[in-house]
């Protein structure tokens, strides 16, 4: 079930009235409505894996009470590490058997030994990644006794598979979202018109933004080899739109949903376009993954203590590792690798965290030169965005090498007949009126509410008949 969906425009409204309607309303009885909902909800994409999404909670649930109650090191230890190879183990077989057997395969043959390995060729889980992660989290905390182990199993299982966020995160803590679950939730007018309204904005960068530029974005890339340095160009700057507002769209519409229950998640972008170098850009974009990695990973490898070349070395694996986590392609890690590389120079500087406090712009040199960074920013996010779009490493390229050599900057015709800068002037008002939103908590809050919330309907319904492009990206993750 998507969110951009008929299916889940009917679902929505159901799980609504059920959940603040029912007589008796009390706590239990709002958790049981969100988790049969979120199980069906689930279970609408392919509902075998429901198995194994029920399989991964019981088994961190059971284990974080054995952690809580075990005396001994050894014994909590074991628990942990038992249970944290488990799901990663799950993980890994639907998400990397395949590639790693085939490279293992490619690298033989270069040697002239033929293999001929099994390949699973399994459907990838929708969400693995994202309820994997909540759980890991959750029973690290329990270890390190950040938090009590949840011993109603309504409550836990609502924590690991809460619809809004069960297939594209954003990835939540216990610490966070669990405190909501254990208390009645009362309805708040106010929340709800939030909820709706940040839904509606979702749905205009996923419908309006992300998929008329996945148009655009698919016909260049696809035929990268005809394109001149102009197309290839807008194809990057398309794509970056594209995925921006395919997962921020995506984001904002599970926020806005949680809260119609009166539940809220994290914020997951903080419009990360317009950042001044690469270290803020990845403080603004995905924000739970990336402090997920900084709390379980980066923090206890050393973070930022030691000499400069043990905090390189941290900085690259945390890097190489979220590449490898959006799939199993060498595009992901060496996306991941470029940004390791972009961001290695402000560490050695000591610059990684020189943008931190918010800017306001005035007709100065210096805000001159904010521009001037946030458009470098840009461009570099750009070019890596490209490694992470292309098929192959070899695609990525051979796509940079033409931009740069064919230096023919004439409007070209795409094979969606469409002219190639045709949303140019769409994806300039999207970037004004997000610049404007920018410390809104609301983008379509304020004066003109109406007329703001009006206008976003009707362009989801004009654009939303021209596209076809309905999948999420990250679903894929």
């Amino acid at each position: 079930m998507f969110f951009n969906s008929l299916h889940f425009a009917i679902f929505l409204p159901i799980v609504f009235l059920l959940y603040w309607f029912m007589p008796n309303k009390s706590k239990t009885s709002q958790n049981y409505i969100l988790i049969l909902a979120s199980y069906y909800f689930y279970s609408c994409w392919d509902w075998r894996f429901l198995f194994l999404l029920l399989f991964s909670t019981v088994v961190v649930y059971f284990a974080a009470i054995k952690i809580e109650n075990s005396v001994s090191t050894t014994s909590r230890k074991i628990w942990l590490w038992s249970t944290v190879i488990l799901n990663l183990s799950f993980l890994g077989i639907f998400k990397y058997y395949d590639f790693f057997v085939s490279s293992f395969t490619d690298l033989t043959n270069s040697f002239g030994l033929h293999l001929n390995p099994y390949l699973l060729k399994l459907i990838l889980p929708v969400g693995i990644s994202f309820y994997t992660f909540h759980g890991l989290s959750y029973i690290i905390d329990i270890y390190f006794k950040r938090i009590k182990a949840e011993h109603n199993f309504v409550d836990y299982s609502l924590f690991v598979s809460y619809f809004p966020l069960l297939v594209a995160g954003p990835i939540e803590r216990a610490t966070h979202l669990l405190p909501q679950l254990k208390v009645k939730r009362e309805f708040n007018f106010e929340k709800a018109k939030e909820g709706i309204y940040q839904i509606i904005w979702g749905l205009v960068k996923k419908v309006v933004i992300a998929d008329t530029c996945s148009m655009y974005a698919n016909a260049v890339f696809e035929n990268y080899n005809s394109m001149n340095s102009l197309s290839l160009i807008l194809g990057a700057v398309y794509f970056a739109f594209q995925i921006y507002g395919d997962f921020s769209g995506y984001s904002d519409i599970a926020l806005g949903t949680s809260k119609l229950f009166g539940i809220d998640l994290l914020k997951n972008f903080d419009y990360p376009y317009f950042s001044r170098d690469i270290a803020e850009f990845w403080r603004k974009w995905h924000i739970s993954l990336t402090t997920w990695f900084r709390d379980y990973i980066y923090i206890p490898l050393g973070g930022s203590r030691g000499s400069k070349l043990f905090q390189i070395r941290n900085v690259f694996v945390i890097f190489l590792i979220s590449g490898f986590w959006h799939g199993a392609n060498f595009t992901y890690i060496a996306w991941g690798f470029i940004n390791a590389m972009y961001f290695i120079p402000l560490l050695v500087l000591n610059r990684n965290r020189n943008n931190i406090e918010a800017f306001t712009l005035s007709f100065n040199l210096s805000s001159l030169r904010i521009l001037f960074n946030i458009l470098i920013t840009f461009t570099i996010t750009c070019l890596a965005w490209i490694f992470f779009r292309a098929k192959t490493i070899t695609d990525a390229i051979l796509y940079i090498k033409r931009m740069v050599t064919d230096r023919h900057f004439a409007p070209q015709y795409l094979s969606i007949k469409r002219y190639n800068y045709e949303i140019l002037i769409m994806i300039l008002l999207f970037v004004m009126i997000e610049w404007n939103n920018r410390y809104k908590i609301e983008p379509l809050s304020g004066k003109f509410s109406w007329l703001k919330v009006s206008l976003s309907i009707i362009a989801i319904i004009a654009l939303g008949i021209f596209t076809d492009y309905k999948n999420f990206i990250y679903f894929q993750f």
